[in-house]
């Protein structure tokens, strides 16, 4: 994602040489039942047709890479990211899955971005933080020139991140699944990367953090890599974030172990040993009454681990769920988009995805009471080009009864379409209702020409006439899965890379009841 959500990430934490492998439908699909009727899926179809011109405009015509964002007006930000490419990857074959483009041109548009890739400078098989679309150049950050050095320094310019470069590793995965013709070519990037290098591999303990090496949180993952210097200094310690697709990436490739996922926290846990860092000023501070410990055996592996099997509940109710560290919807959602949590995890994350847009509808609709809801990172809703990391933190509640581990990180003045899109596989009625009532509400918020802008201010109505390549992707992708029974899912599914996340989503029970 964004640096800026690297940022926060910080804060809450202090190939497998594969081939192609057809697995049967029957055990790679799940179930073709949306929810919605004939005349939604229609309108959807609709929106997804809107949507894909968009990614007409947004390529760049010499370097196949895609923008990272167009508008407003003739605006166009000749950047991108890792994270940026393998969303637009996914669009892709989400537009031939719809029959919005034909298999040849999928395959097209997929080859000649990878090849592209395979030009850029790259870390470990990983992409840099910022490439110019342009040149296909390394850049310090957006409008700021070529790196001078690339590798060996500590910023942008050798910055490798593990959460981007889990999205782009992801569609690699799907593409050589879902198009046959790109699959050679999407292998040899998937297998140039190594995940290795986010893994904390130095000794575990029985505690939270390891005393004798500065309270680390070791066996967890790092939120990055500076080419030649080494790992970033701070781990994604909160795994319900959009960094698990990392972790997903990371297990299924055979390059980190299981412990990654058992020692990255569900929620930020009270103390184990003394040294242990005290995690008290979060949302919802932990305890007796909102968790427990349990040990859970590794399926990857055999070890065992104490999980913290922990919660938040929505203040006057008996709702429980988990918290992202600021309360953004896609830190919650946007790895079901691929990984079929809501199938395999259904005692589990798949369970907490069904919640966490429960919390989100709740608390805008009720608390805020906004005629709409959807709260994730976005465009400002205005016209500055700007970006904030908003999110439905909890911050109306008193302390200690926050919907978010940083209760009051988030701006929660912004609705995104993009959220509305994440929560279909999860609230179907109310997601389609609540995408029926933005474009009723805010006629500007959507043009033929490319679908919903990036956000509106619920109260004023101001709208942000801008739309990113990341939240565009994540509605393709989205209505790939509500409109073809979970087909992006299913192509994620179907790699040998799934295994692993099928297996850890398969033995844990939270205390989401």
């Amino acid at each position: 994602m964004r640096k800026c959500l690297s940022a926060v990430a910080a804060a809450a934490a202090g190939l497998l040489a594969a081939t192609v492998v057809n697995v049967p439908v029957a055990q790679a699909h799940t179930s073709k039942t949306s929810g919605l009727s004939g005349r939604q899926q229609a309108n959807l179809r609709q929106i997804a047709r809107d949507t894909w011109r968009f990614f007409e405009t947004d390529v760049d015509p010499n370097t196949h890479l895609p923008l990272d964002n167009v508008g407003p007006g003739s605006t166009r930000g000749n950047y991108t990211s890792s994270a940026n490419i393998g969303v637009y990857l996914w669009s892709v074959v989400a537009a031939h899955d719809l029959h919005l483009i034909s298999g040849p041109e999928a395959t097209a548009r997929v080859r000649s971005t990878m090849l592209e890739v395979q030009h850029l400078q790259r870390g470990h098989g990983f992409l840099y933080q910022w490439y110019d679309t342009t040149t296909g150049h390394v850049i310090l950050n957006p409008g700021q020139g070529d790196c001078a050095q690339v590798g060996g320094t500590t910023d942008n310019c050798s910055f490798l991140s593990a959460v981007d470069n889990g999205w782009y590793a992801s569609g690699l995965v799907v593409v050589r699944q879902a198009l046959p013709g790109a699959a050679a070519l999407a292998t040899q990037l998937l297998n140039e990367t190594d995940f290795s290098i986010f893994f904390d591999a130095r000794a575990q303990t029985d505690c939270n953090v390891n005393a004798a090496i500065d309270n680390q949180p070791t066996g967890q993952m790092y939120g990055g890599y500076y080419a030649g210097v080494g790992p970033a200094g701070y781990h994604n310690g909160a795994i319900y974030s959009d960094p698990r697709i990392a972790m997903y990436l990371g297990m299924g490739l055979h390059q980190m172990p299981g412990d990654v996922w058992w020692r990255t926290w569900r929620v930020l846990p009270p103390k184990r040993c003394a040294s242990d860092p005290d995690f008290s000023w979060q949302g919802q501070p932990q305890g007796p009454d909102t968790g427990y410990w349990t040990t859970i055996t590794d399926p990857l592996s055999g070890k065992q681990f104490p999980v913290w099997e922990g919660h938040y509940t929505y203040p006057g109710t008996s709702l429980k769920f988990l918290p992202t560290f600021a309360g953004g919807m896609f830190e919650a959602l946007m790895a079901n988009e691929v990984v079929p949590e809501t199938t395999w995890g259904t005692r589990n994350f798949g369970l907490a995805d069904v919640r966490a847009a429960q919390v989100q509808i709740k608390y805008a609709t009720e608390q805020l009471h906004y005629p709409v809801w959807g709260i994730s990172p976005s465009s400002t809703p205005d016209d500055t080009g700007g970006y904030n990391a908003y999110g439905a933190d909890g911050a109306t509640f008193p302390p200690g009864q926050q919907l978010a581990q940083c209760g009051t990180c988030a701006p929660e003045t912004a609705v995104t379409p993009h959220a509305s899109f994440l929560a279909l596989d999860v609230a179907p009625q109310q997601a389609y209702a609540n995408i029926q009532r933005l474009r009723a509400l805010y006629p500007d918020v959507y043009t033929a020409d490319g679908g919903f802008y990036d956000a509106v201010n619920p109260t004023t109505g101001s709208v942000g006439h801008r739309r990113l390549v990341l939240d565009q992707s994540m509605i393709m992708a989205a209505l790939d899965n509500a409109l073809n029974g979970r087909r992006m899912q299913h192509w994620f599914a179907a790699d040998p890379t799934a295994n692993a996340a099928r297996q850890v989503l398969g033995v844990e029970t939270m205390s989401l009841g």
